[in-house]
């Protein structure tokens, strides 16, 4: 397909100003009606709709410079999107969100998939670093559904609206992740704004082990923090407790209502892509829960403009 040149642009000006119709200055310019139509609707000028040939090439060089081009996925490329899914546990927006920030060059997230997907069918192993490894979410089985309410909890209705904006550092969830046999577990708080992360082991289940380990965790940033949320689980019966220690105001989501802290929800899920269910955490040392802390927090985030939490921080 040839495009309009500015010669022929010209020769359009003149023949409307000379009272042509379209299908006149098409047979005159030796290209097809609809072509004439198109160049006039696109390239018209001001909210009179004048053809002004040297606006028209102005606007036409424009639209060719900012098309979008495909991008060929390159072996460099991959090698680049391998290294990153394998050694950081990116996901495929991760890597392209954070390239694109780096101005370093990379495919569609899209594209990524793709790519896994078919290195999948050909029996690799590159779908195993994805953060669900293509599995569906399941619904909450029945021994879940046993949760009583806590005395004297405040709910979330009676938060802030400050912490839905975002807006400020110390706005906190929190929760419990279980290991094998629901016996041993880690303890995960993040901020609403930053997506800065804390993991704990917990040495038991039990609300005060919760409660003490909430609060030898955050004492240092007491008078920083304002508001901590959590599910409706039994180890956070002591909350008035955290609450007193941390001057911090507790707040409980209302049961099933995960996504009233979803953002503890996808820190969860990160958290599992290194201790995958079944992992007993009594046998995961202090030094592996802080490395999986520290990538956690250096992944960048789409949320965040593909900035890291510790960036943003």
């Amino acid at each position: 397909m040839k495009h309009l040149t500015q010669e022929q642009r010209y020769e359009i000006s003149a023949y409307l100003h000379s009272g042509k119709n379209k299908s006149e200055i098409a047979s005159l310019v030796r290209v097809h009606k609809s072509t004439i139509s198109r160049e006039i609707a696109r390239n018209s000028y001001g909210s009179w709709h004048q053809y002004m040939p040297r606006a028209a090439q102005k606007k036409a060089d424009l639209r060719k410079k900012c098309r979008h081009r495909k991008v060929v996925f390159t072996q460099d490329m991959k090698d680049l999107a391998k290294h990153l899914l394998i050694e950081f546990n990116y996901s495929p927006e991760q890597i392209s969100g954070r390239c694109k920030l780096q101005l370093i060059p990379m495919v569609s997230h899209e594209r990524l998939y793709q790519w896994i997907w078919k290195d999948k069918r050909q029996k690799g192993d590159l779908y195993k670093y994805l953060r669900r490894k293509g599995r569906k979410n399941k619904k909450r089985g029945s021994e879940y559904n046993n949760r009583g309410i806590l005395q004297n909890r405040k709910s979330i209705d009676q938060r802030p609206s400050i912490v839905e904006e975002r807006k400020r550092f110390g706005d906190l969830e929190i929760d419990s992740i279980i290991g094998k046999n629901r016996k041993s577990a880690l303890m995960t708080i993040n901020d609403r704004l930053t997506g800065r992360l804390w993991i704990r082991k917990l040495k038991g289940r039990d609300p005060k082990t919760m409660a003490d380990t909430t609060i030898k965790c955050l004492t240092s940033f007491k008078g920083k923090i304002f508001t901590i949320t959590s599910d409706n689980g039994f180890e956070f019966a002591f909350h008035k407790k955290i609450e007193t220690k941390l001057r911090i105001n507790f707040y409980f989501a209302r049961p099933y209502h995960s996504w009233e802290r979803g953002a503890n929800e996808n820190i969860n899920g990160l958290v599992r892509q290194y201790f995958p269910k079944g992992t007993d955490f009594s046998e995961v040392t202090e030094q592996q829960v802080e490395t999986v802390e520290d990538l956690i927090n250096s992944r960048p985030r789409k949320r965040l403009e593909y900035y890291t939490p510790i960036e943003v921080y």
